[in-house]
């Protein structure tokens, strides 16, 4: 799983680019699958067994990143966001733009130190001492770089936020040697900038019922209050987030199924952000959904760190839930 994660996190795909990450997903699922299609938001869906109930297993393969919205005289680029970008994780941060532009991320000095400072006030340096010839325009999108770290039982990389998702959802369709079921696992687009290919794609697959593999927070670094997430004590099964209240239903069935097996599990309310379960659950006339959620430090920064056995919990949990009919 390390190596295949150090490849997906690697991998180049902001949200609107997801073409290269779709390909490295693809080539890894492909032997998997009975079907595999893109869609015209780009989301990669792949089904496995047919008959029985129709589930969507979500995680999102695109990453926050930036993009140019002004560069001045002198070369420097001004950016806005793409999805959650906080300016205090970007100074001395780099990135890479589409074009293979590389950068580093710095910040205007504020008139205290204590102060902070906007996202207007961060600018990338690409090396340029002017405008002329600069090698990019405005609307150039780029994603953070960093690369892969292993500490032994943590992993650390730039955009865990999701391809450790999108790694459970690999690794359960590799585990998932038959199902009564009728599986559609979706690597979707757009999820940080509004769960857009969530929404699409599960309207076009109309199933009965569903959930995400996501990140979610953590509370077991210093100073962290008020939410019982902790890394190395199993995946979390989501009960509320910011934008979604789970279906009691998915939850007793995700509890029974990981205390059947032996699985470590946490219970997860989570006070803000959501993940692709929002977008499914409000399709169509709703379907009933959850989450199953990998404890992340660090989350929307360039060194997000998760544990591996939470991840290799959570194909477990997620294969175990699969491999048997489902009644709700």
């Amino acid at each position: 799983m390390k190596t295949l994660l150090k490849k997906l996190t690697e991998t180049f795909s902001p949200s609107g680019y997801e073409s290269a990450i779709r390909d490295v997903i693809r080539a890894e699922v492909a032997p998997l699958a009975d079907e595999v299609r893109v869609d015209a938001l780009g989301n990669l869906i792949v089904r496995k067994g047919k008959g029985g109930k129709k589930i969507m297993v979500a995680a999102h393969m695109d990453e926050i990143g930036l993009i140019v919205t002004h560069i001045d005289k002198k070369g420097f680029v001004r950016f806005t966001g793409i999805g959650g970008v906080y300016p205090r994780n970007l100074p001395g941060g780099r990135v890479r733009f589409v074009n293979g532009t590389p950068g580093v991320i710095s910040i205007e000095p504020a008139d205290k130190m204590t102060e902070s400072q906007p996202l207007e006030k961060c600018y990338v340096d690409v090396g340029a001492a002017s405008d002329e010839h600069h090698p990019l325009k405005i609307g150039d999108v780029a994603g953070f770089e960093r690369p892969f770290l292993d500490l032994g039982a943590r992993w650390v990389a730039k955009s865990m936020d999701d391809r450790i998702g999108c790694l459970v959802a690999i690794e359960t369709l590799r585990a998932l040697k038959s199902t009564p079921n009728e599986v559609y696992f979706v690597f979707t687009t757009q999820e940080e900038v509004g769960t857009r290919g969530a929404e699409t794609s599960a309207y076009g697959i109309d199933p009965d019922l569903g959930f995400s593999l996501d990140v979610t927070g953590w509370g077991d670094t210093p100073g962290q209050k008020y939410f019982e997430m902790s890394l190395g004590k199993g995946p979390a099964i989501k009960i509320k987030d910011g934008g979604m209240l789970s279906d009691p239903r998915i939850v007793d069935w995700m509890v029974t199924t990981a205390e059947k097996h032996g699985l470590p599990y946490q219970r997860e309310v989570l006070l803000g952000g959501t993940t692709d379960a929002r977008a499914m659950q409000l399709v169509r006339a709703g379907v009933p959904v959850g989450c199953i959620s990998i404890p992340c430090r660090y989350v929307h920064s360039p060194s997000e760190m998760v544990d591996a056995s939470d991840v290799e919990n959570a194909v477990k949990l997620a294969t175990a839930l699969l491999s048997q009919p489902v009644e709700l």
